[in-house]
């Protein structure tokens, strides 16, 4: 009930965001309290489903995805707060848009809410560091992802090179992140739930995958000064790449992440 209500609040301000962004005389001062108050409701149905499994709720596709959602949501109410985007429209409709679709994930056939108590291998400190930075991290690979695509259909140069700016800036922030959440802190799960620390998994395998591509967009970005339209390309196969491991991994190949 309470994620329905946040679920409403983000149709709303999808809503405003969009009269605000196709009529640029439109003000709207409502649309990122209305992302920050569903953001804590979805707070609050993570902290309800903790309290019934007796872990934190980040064990399987539903309780990740009003994860992301609750991500999504607070960075787009973030981002209106930051100067260097305070003007950017699109930046918090886009990431509106993108906890609407976790959350209507979370309702559909493929994340059943049933509320489950954890398998043991699942039951472990490291697998909430494990995931929880790993999705941090891509909430601001999803910043760079929309800012990279900004920066490709950027009609001046000085624009340009502002979304090169916010691309960058979104990317180094996240990386160290995901590499703290999905190489690191997973091989320690690894170790402690299977006795190894790598075992190419597929969803290990498309971790690094998705590792290996941001680290050939901060190489060439920030070592050899690249600033072609490459370099936005990079951050868009990133993230298409990231939601693969996430999603596709887990009903396309099959291995021990099948339960998330």
């Amino acid at each position: 009930m309470i994620a329905t209500i946040a679920f409403g609040l983000l149709i709303i301000a999808q809503i405003l965001q969009s009269v605000s962004l196709f009529r640029t005389t439109a003000k709207d001062r409502i649309s990122p309290w209305l992302a920050l108050g569903s953001s804590i409701l979805l707070l609050i149905t993570v902290i309800q489903r903790s309290i019934a499994i007796k872990f934190f709720a980040l064990t399987n596709m539903y309780e990740s995805l009003l994860f992301l959602a609750m991500l999504a949501s607070l960075m787009a109410f973030a981002i209106t707060r930051w100067k260097p985007t305070s003007e950017s429209k699109a930046l918090p409709f886009s990431l509106n848009i993108l906890a609407i679709i976790f959350l209507a994930l979370a309702s559909s056939p493929i994340a059943p809410s049933t509320i489950r108590p954890p398998v043991p291998a699942l039951q472990s400190g490291w697998l909430v560091l494990h995931v929880s930075f790993t999705f941090i991290g891509e909430i601001f690979f999803a910043v760079g992802l929309v800012t990279a695509i900004l920066q490709l259909t950027a009609k001046t140069e000085d624009n340009r090179k502002k979304f090169d700016r916010l691309t960058y800036t979104s990317i180094a922030i996240g990386y160290p992140i995901f590499t703290a959440g999905a190489l690191v802190f997973g091989a320690i799960w690894a170790e402690n739930a299977w006795g190894r620390w790598w075992g190419w998994d597929p969803k290990e395998t498309w971790a690094l995958v998705t590792w290996l591509t941001y680290t050939a967009y901060l190489h060439f970005r920030l070592v050899r000064k690249n600033t072609s339209k490459l370099m936005p390309a990079l951050v868009i196969l990133g993230f298409a790449i990231a939601m693969f491991t996430f999603f596709g991994v887990n009903f396309l190949l099959a291995g021990l992440h099948s339960y998330a």
